[in-house]
């Protein structure tokens, strides 16, 4: 994954076309109410890239799905909030577009000089973008002289404004980059897919076992050990055969946790006890029992006090950490003990010279939460994404970017 970068490339006077993930929060989605960014991390994260390319003499043309539009009518998913957001962190006007592509897109892109930035409209408003369709590749790779894929989180995904136009803009002789924050992922997760240090410790959470299987049989190749909880755990729990009483199970799993369990040995750890109650609500009564005593009346909601002791000394010594997953339902305090503590074990274990990755997703929410995100060696800004990389997946959006 030795991709170039922009710091590979010369892009004074040229019109650079960046890919960056602007799918923020937004304030409504009622498209007849005024709507506002209501969480600029993601526009934060891009700005190395956009300021180094802007300094350097380029004119940019941005481009970025945002949300989920079933068509251009789909109004409240219009990037224009987030040019308003963009031009005021940038402190420079920020031009819109009321298209992906076109002639009106075309006539702005050609008149754009040196300082100047263009962004185009939701990527997902044209259908051709999901179907990574050639003539809407090579339509937005005409619009600029180089492109600069700046969007990890979108990088698995084989969509036109990820693979399809970087292999565009390299046909008409073009090169295709990596900005900043797709350098610092691709260090950073590089690292724990094919350098990795051991003790090498995964930490896998979240609701379900189906989205992780071949992540977790992927780990059992290169972890040291991997440490099970959140809603995934119960699973492995039941294909113990254990009782789970009226814990999210997932029965259609039950035979690939059963076959997990056959080939990790000891170096799964499932939790020993959970924090568990009759009602999935934020003040629901709760209490602690033993993994293999789940009342029939009683949900797991967290994983318990002894489980994060016996992943503690599993941790011990590890000189490489991934986390992906909170271990319980950390949107309710009641149940996010064990999440925050993990999360704080982490930082601890971060300033003893543990290199310690958050897989982006409700891991990186959570850590966020628990105030540590800063501690943390590397946050991932893609779930899905660093998932796939995590797993040996061939990446589009990456593997179309120039080598060095």
């Amino acid at each position: 994954m030795n991709k170039k970068t922009v710091q590979d490339i010369e892009v004074k006077g040229k019109k650079v076309l960046v890919r960056v993930d602007f799918n923020v929060p937004l304030s409504s989605k009622d498209p007849k109410n005024k709507i506002t960014v209501t969480d600029d991390t993601r526009i934060q994260a891009a700005l190395p890239t956009l300021n180094y390319l802007l300094d350097h003499g380029a004119a940019l043309i941005l481009c970025s799905h945002l949300g989920r539009p079933s068509s251009p009518a789909d109004t409240q998913f219009s990037m224009a909030p987030v040019a308003t957001r963009l031009g005021e962190l940038l402190a420079r006007p920020v031009q819109t577009a009321d298209d992906v592509v076109g002639a009106a897109v075309t006539a702005a892109a050609a008149k754009l000089q040196p300082g100047d930035v263009l962004l185009l409209e939701n990527t997902r408003f044209h259908p051709g973008e999901k179907k990574n369709d050639a003539e809407l590749s090579q339509q937005l790779a005409a619009l600029a002289d180089l492109y600069v894929n700046d969007a990890f989180g979108s990088a698995h995904r084989a969509h036109a404004s990820t693979e399809g136009v970087a292999r565009a803009i390299q046909a008409r002789g073009g090169a295709a980059v990596a900005g900043f924050l797709m350098e610092k992922e691709l260090s950073a997760l590089g690292t724990a897919v094919s350098n990795r240090p051991h003790p090498y410790v995964a930490i896998m959470g979240g609701a379900k076992i189906s989205d992780k299987i071949k992540l977790i049989e992927n780990l059992l190749d290169t972890a040291d050990k991997i440490l099970i909880g959140g809603g995934m755990a119960n699973t492995f729990i039941k294909a113990q055969g254990h009782e789970t009483g009226t814990s999210l199970v997932e029965a259609d799993a039950l035979p690939e946790a059963e076959r997990l369990l056959g080939l990790a040995g000891d170096r799964l750890v499932l939790p020993v006890d959970f924090v568990v109650s009759e009602k999935f609500e934020a003040e629901a009564a709760a209490e602690t029992v033993a993994a293999d005593r789940i009342p029939a009346d009683k949900m797991a909601l967290d994983i318990g006090p002894q489980s994060l002791a016996a992943f503690k000394q599993a941790l011990r010594g590890a000189k490489m950490v991934v986390w992906n997953g909170p271990m319980g339902v950390f949107e309710f305090p009641r149940f996010a003990k064990a999440t925050n503590q993990l999360a704080q074990l982490l930082a601890d274990q971060v300033e003893e010279g543990t290199e310690v990755i958050i897989g982006g997703g409700d891991s990186a929410a959570a850590v966020t939460q628990a105030g540590l995100a800063a501690k943390m060696s590397h946050i991932s800004t893609g779930g899905g994404a660093s998932l796939e990389l995590l797993e040996g997946k061939h990446l589009p959006g990456i593997a179309a970017l120039d080598e060095k």
